[in-house]
């Protein structure tokens, strides 16, 4: 199976059927690991959209991967509102509390990827929960989401 298309399965599966096109175009670079010959990195136009984690195979996103897939429609699982208060913060990368959080898919689970958004359009960072969904939208404190990129720092690339 060529690269292109393992890395596309493997963004179906974590992400839900169709992530997969969303996610990496057909003009996408993929780098290969020099020691093991394993997916590393998903590079479009010069931008790198994911980085295959290899402590289990899944993706860990950045902003430009999380744009695509908001784009096409594919973040229902994944995302996380946040109110326009708390906005500036979490876009230069830090957490997100319990407190700001406005919306949150309650099929969340702690250490999946989430999207952060604001308005249900603006991509504002990607990272790994750290509450279940639920108890996103239940708890009044503690963090929720643990931010790995915001588009501030994405920006400033």
């Amino acid at each position: 199976m060529e690269a292109l298309e393992k890395a596309r399965k493997i963004a179906d599966y974590q992400f839900g059927k169709g992530a997969g096109r969303a996610l990496i175009p057909e003009d996408a670079k993929i780098a290969l690991s020099r020691a093991t010959g394993r997916i590393r990195h998903i590079y479009s136009k010069g931008k790198l959209l994911a980085t295959l984690r290899p402590t289990d195979g899944m993706f860990s996103l950045t902003v430009n991967g999380a744009k695509r897939l908001n784009e096409a429609g594919r973040v229902a699982d994944m995302m996380v509102e946040v109110s326009k208060d708390a906005a500036p913060f979490i876009a230069e990368g830090k957490s997100v509390f319990a407190k700001h959080v406005t919306y949150a898919s309650a099929e969340i689970r702690p250490r999946e990827e989430t999207i952060i958004r604001k308005k249900k359009v603006e991509v504002l960072a990607v990272g790994k929960a750290v509450l279940t969904g639920r108890e996103m939208m239940t708890f009044k404190r503690g963090a929720a989401v643990h931010v790995r990129e915001g588009q501030m720092k994405n920006k400033a690339k």
